[in-house]
């Protein structure tokens, strides 16, 4: 059963890069949905030929007829998969943002058998010269083409690269054309096969009813009593801005209940009507309040921020005002589904820039679950009754990949409750680990903007001069944290802050940042490797015991385009107990290094842009076979799992 396992995991993982320069490189999807979609094309071809001879003209219309009743006999599956309440993945286990790509692939399906349709239709007529006259004189072959034409439209506007060009108008005008679409092949259809119109119209109502009275329920007033709110609507959310033009919105005391790695639709009216954007959870249930972070682009969420700029500016002392500036919001959700982590023995988890609000959950809510049963011995991750619960997880490796240190203060606070937690239940003899590390980049590719994606890449350090302060703080640390299960704290000297234009290790905005690949980060940790940078009008100062500063950009136009130092790893004083590295992380050696120190099966989770999560698949694939799995070598397994940024 392992060995199955492992083949159909691999199998199911793997694609195929392809690289034809350095500007372009394509990766194919993983070939577990290709050949799921493969097998209903074929399936759906060998209906629609089965004992018909396509080279004999006098059966072109009995296929015209056949591919006619199997296009329509597709139709409930497109909307089902299209459903947020999705019936299909409730009983697949899954949710419905993992079934999407399935929802516009078999539409492709679907509009392949409709061409084929129309297409033997117009052979057959053809040869009579008869296909104009049928178009302009009967009314089933006219609302028939109509209904191609719609389906056509559909599919090429569903393409990624329109799709993402106005990701609100095309669901609107989505929604407008699929009512056409059905009106239009209702019309068409003898009403014999109605019955094939008439199902997903009833899928559809449902799903929009079902998502209706749930939402009702979840935000009026009047089902939520204990919340004691006098408006009609329960949630209300505070805006506050962060760096990077991000948007911390906050609900407290929300009339939802929801795990980590869930996200929800949140709609705003009063300042984006109409607009329905999902956002993941970056709290847990035991903060007992919902957070998301929102990255300003176009439209809502740049509504949002600058709301949030507004209620920062009110005096402190006008609480009045800033209880004023609270929003009423409307919740739908919570969506998502993700197979519990606690049931594996080791987990990866990977993000970039903002995927982090995907993974910070999924750690905090194990190491949560540890803080609760940790009077246990072991803290209860070997002891049976704790096991039948699931939460057999033992180490925990946690990477972020961002491009401005600025990001950092998103989750700052809480990788240091994990850390001080975790801390805390190694000296109660807790057999658990948890390994942090962040890495600063200016890759776009691994935390910044993607053209392909439409995720905005965050700004670098503000423009405006700064005072004079201290960044880091040298100092040295136990030589104990070396060993085997250590919280180890190493920190990178901040980026320059200046605008100059420069190449090489420069950032977007011309501070000092490394771009280089790091395949070791123990050894990184260990030696005193640098990065030269050259990149304009603020100097920094490194030296062994002695607080590393940066002067303003007044003080320091005399020393412009100066060599500067930028330290891959410093010791800072004071211990936040997790690694900050300059430049890009080794996801095959981070997984390899993990899995040697596995015990049981291991799961590793990604999120952020494309070239990030095509990264750690590939990395997953190839170390599995590696270390032959599938051949019962007695390594274990490997789950994986992907959450990509876009729409």
């Amino acid at each position: 059963m392992a060995t199955i396992t492992a083949l159909t995991r691999e199998f199911a993982y793997a694609s195929f890069p392809l690289v034809l320069s350095k500007r372009f490189r394509w990766t194919s999807p993983a070939l577990g949905g290709v050949s799921m979609i493969m097998a209903e094309l074929i399936l759906v071809l060998v209906l629609c030929f089965y004992k018909l001879d396509s080279r004999d003209q006098w059966q072109w219309e009995n296929i015209g007829y056949r591919t006619g009743f199997i296009a329509a006999a597709q139709l409930p599956l497109v909307v089902l998969l299209a459903g947020k309440r999705n019936i299909i993945g409730w009983l697949a286990g899954t949710s419905y943002e993992r079934l999407n790509w399935l929802h516009r692939w078999v539409s492709r399906v679907l509009f392949l058998t409709v061409t084929i349709h129309l297409g033997f239709w117009f052979t057959s007529w053809d040869r009579y010269d008869y296909i104009m006259v049928k178009l302009t004189t009967d009314p089933i072959t006219q609302r028939g083409f109509a209904a191609w034409c719609i389906l056509l439209w559909i599919v090429l506007s569903s393409l990624a690269p329109i799709r993402r060009l106005n990701y609100e108008f095309f669901v609107i005008q989505h929604v407008v054309t699929f009512v056409g679409f059905f009106a239009a092949v209702y019309l068409h259809l003898p009403s014999e096969v109605k019955v094939w119109v008439w199902l997903p119209i009833g899928f559809f109502i449902f799903d929009r009813s079902l998502r209706a009275f749930t939402t009702v329920f979840i935000n009026i007033s009047i089902f939520n009593r204990k919340t004691r709110h006098t408006s009609t609507l329960v949630p209300k959310a505070t805006f506050e801005p962060f760096a990077g033009d991000t948007t911390k919105i906050t609900i407290k005391n929300p009339p939802i209940h929801w795990k980590a790695g869930q996200h929800v639709f949140l709609t705003c009216h009063k300042l984006a009507p109409l607009q329905a954007h999902p956002f993941t959870i970056a709290s847990i249930p035991a903060d007992g309040k919902l957070d998301f972070l929102v990255k300003s682009k176009s439209g809502g969420t740049k509504s949002f921020f600058r709301h949030a700029e507004k209620s920062q500016s009110l005096p402190l002392a006008s609480s009045d005002l800033r209880h004023h500036h609270e929003q009423s919001v409307i919740l739908e959700g919570p969506y998502g589904r993700i197979r519990p982590l606690r049931q594996f023995d080791s987990v990866f988890l990977i993000a970039g820039s903002s995927g982090a609000t995907f993974t910070a959950p999924l750690m905090r809510d194990i190491v949560s679950n540890w803080w609760k049963h940790r009077n246990n011995r072991r803290c209860g991750w070997a002891h049976p009754a704790f096991a039948f619960q699931g939460a057999a997880t033992r180490l925990i490796r946690f990477i972020w990949v961002i491009k401005s240190q600025q990001q950092l203060d998103w989750f700052r606070s809480q990788l240091s409750e994990v850390v001080a937690d975790v801390r805390q239940m190694r000296q109660d003899g807790c057999d658990v680990e948890v390994d942090i590390s962040v890495y600063i980049t200016c890759d776009d590719s691994f935390a910044g903007s993607n053209p392909s994606t439409g995720e905005s890449s965050i700004p670098g350090l503000p423009q405006e001069d700064q005072e004079e302060k201290s960044i880091l703080e040298s100092s040295s640390t136990d030589s104990g944290r070396e060993k085997h299960g250590r919280i180890s704290l190493a920190s990178v000297s901040s980026s320059s802050q200046d605008r100059a234009k420069v190449s090489g290790s420069c950032g977007p905005n011309g501070y000092c940042c490394c771009m280089k690949t790091i395949e070791d980060e123990s050894e990184v940790r260990k030696s005193d490797r640098q990065c030269h940078c050259n990149c304009g009008t603020d100097k920094v100062e490194i030296a062994e015991d002695k607080p590393i500063t940066v002067q303003s950009s007044k003080e320091s136009t005399a020393v412009a385009s100066q060599n500067l130092i930028h330290k891959e790893v410093l010791q800072p004083a004071q211990d936040m107990g997790f690694s900050i590295l300059s430049g890009r992380p080794k996801p095959r050696n981070l997984v390899r290094k993990m899995l040697e120190q596995a015990l049981g099966e291991s799961a590793v989770v990604v999120c952020g842009p494309k070239g990030l999560v095509e990264d750690v698949r590939q990395s997953v694939v190839s170390l599995s076979d590696e270390r032959a799995v599938h051949k019962g070598t007695g390594a274990q397994g490997i789950y994986f799992h992907a959450e990509m940024f876009g729409y």
